[in-house]
């Protein structure tokens, strides 16, 4: 927990009229012998304005919680403190939250004894913060077999993640030939339109009942992502085109959007981590073998549904042809009568409204930072070469496998957490230099 800048002259601060609820709070609970979650009631939890801040109140209380029957304990925090800082359009301030440890039972100890203090805390106004006290011993899982299986699911869902956001990316290469490096960007811009609709404006929009959530922040995000990538290709990639710029060219001029797009989010957005209101602390679901909390169950099986409706759509609907013949023989579709430039725009809007939803889902499982579409940049490269370039169903396969590949390559202890996706990455080398054209493209003779 980093503390939080220290207010410049010129932070405005924020009155009560502009926010409707900004709270801290958590829940505490630990595991008996049989793995079950025991929460932990009647421990007292004291909320103060942050030391480290620079305002004149730091280190004064501003409220008191004793946790419930099933560990939950929540504090509302005063306002008048919130200011715009730096960069950020979103005011912040910042608290310390200290566990009173005579209030815990003496069978439930700190996992880190003297650590009852989180420190320089940062909260949004409006924003529902959640706080993690680790307690009782840390229970280690010794059966490997649950573990693979545990990974192997975690794969799933992050491939399927991964393939939302580079069908796009595939079929744009396979339409134009561009490799577009900017593509990561669409991804970031997608997760960050949600997190703005869902965070800055609380309970309704334009006087429309239930218009903070998440869901209707997601379709607000897929629509002017979807709008940016037509945006896009009418201002710049269509008038590269038609003046005759060789795919060279289109390729450095992405890699320099990627940047510029990238350093105006970092400034406006600022390079704290966020997170969605919605859906941040939620109980697993035990399935024997495995465990996922529901929002995952939900990132997995929309994922799917989507997925099959973009290939039900590819193959059954006229657009779908159309756009399966530009990428198979651009020339040949053009003297069929397919309007190009007509197949070209749609792709880059479905491509760029689906990369903005994969921004979303993979939000939801992580946070939304400045730089997390270029962090999936390579893995999109990695899954739509892998499956086959210029293929939607090739990026879908390939994606697949690197998901389930980054995760599985963890289940060795001498494999390190943090070099995983380098794995993913070698692996792909090995497998193209087997088969060069991915595992579902058609080999072309050259020369």
């Amino acid at each position: 927990m980093g503390n939080p800048a220290a207010a410049q002259e010129g932070d405005s601060p924020v009155s009560d009229e502009e926010v409707e609820e900004t709270t801290i709070g958590g829940t505490l609970k630990t595991r008996d012998a049989e793995g079950e979650d025991v929460f932990v009631e009647g421990v007292t939890m004291i909320v103060r304005l942050s030391v480290a801040s620079d305002s004149p109140n730091a280190g004064t209380e501003v409220g008191q919680a004793v946790t419930d029957a099933e560990g939950v304990w929540r504090v509302a925090l005063p306002t008048d403190e919130f200011v715009i800082t730096g960069n950020s359009n979103t005011p912040t301030a910042a608290f310390d939250v200290e566990l009173v440890e005579a209030t815990l039972p003496e069978e439930v100890p700190l996992r880190n004894e003297g650590r009852n203090v989180l420190e320089g805390i940062e909260v949004d106004i409006n924003e529902t913060k959640n706080t993690l006290f680790p307690l009782g011993e840390a229970v280690e899982n010794t059966d490997n077999t649950i573990e693979a299986v545990q990974l192997f699911v975690d794969g799933i869902k992050l491939g399927l993640i991964i393939a939302m956001c580079s069908i796009g990316l595939s079929l744009i290469f396979g339409t134009t030939g561009l490799t577009n490096f900017a593509h990561g960007e669409s991804v970031t811009f997608g997760a960050m339109i949600a997190f703005i609709v869902h965070m800055v404006y609380p309970g309704r929009i334009f006087g429309i009942p239930g218009t903070s959530s998440l869901i209707f922040a997601a379709l607000v995000a897929v629509v002017i992502s979807g709008l940016s990538g037509w945006a896009f290709n009418e201002f710049v990639w269509k008038r590269l085109r038609n003046k005759g710029a060789s795919l060279i060219s289109a390729l450095v001029v992405s890699i320099g959007l990627s940047i510029f797009i990238r350093y105006i989010f970092l400034y406006q957005y600022g390079g704290r981590a966020r997170f969605y209101r919605d859906y941040q602390i939620q109980e697993k679901i035990d399935f024997g073998v495995f465990s996922l909390a529901p929002k995952d169950i939900f990132i997995i099986v929309f994922s799917i549904f989507v997925l099959v409706c973009v290939g039900l759509a590819l193959q059954k609907t006229r657009a779908g042809k159309a756009m399966r013949a530009v990428a198979d023989n651009r020339d040949l579709a053009e003297s069929s009568g397919i309007d190009v430039e007509s197949v070209i725009k749609w792709v880059w809007i479905t491509g760029s409204g689906l990369a903005g939803l994969g921004g979303v889902l993979f939000g939801m499982t992580e946070s939304i930072n400045w730089e997390m579409g270029f962090r999936l940049l390579l893995l999109m490269f990695a899954g739509v070469t892998l499956g086959g370039l210029g293929t939607a169903y090739g990026a879908l396969f390939g994606s697949l496998l690197v998901g389930i590949f980054i995760q599985m390559i963890t289940l060795p202890d001498w494999f390190p957490n943090d070099m995983k996706n380098v794995g993913a990455l070698l692996a792909l080398v090995l497998i193209l230099l087997v088969r060069p054209q991915g595992l579902l493209g058609r080999s072309e003779r050259i020369g």
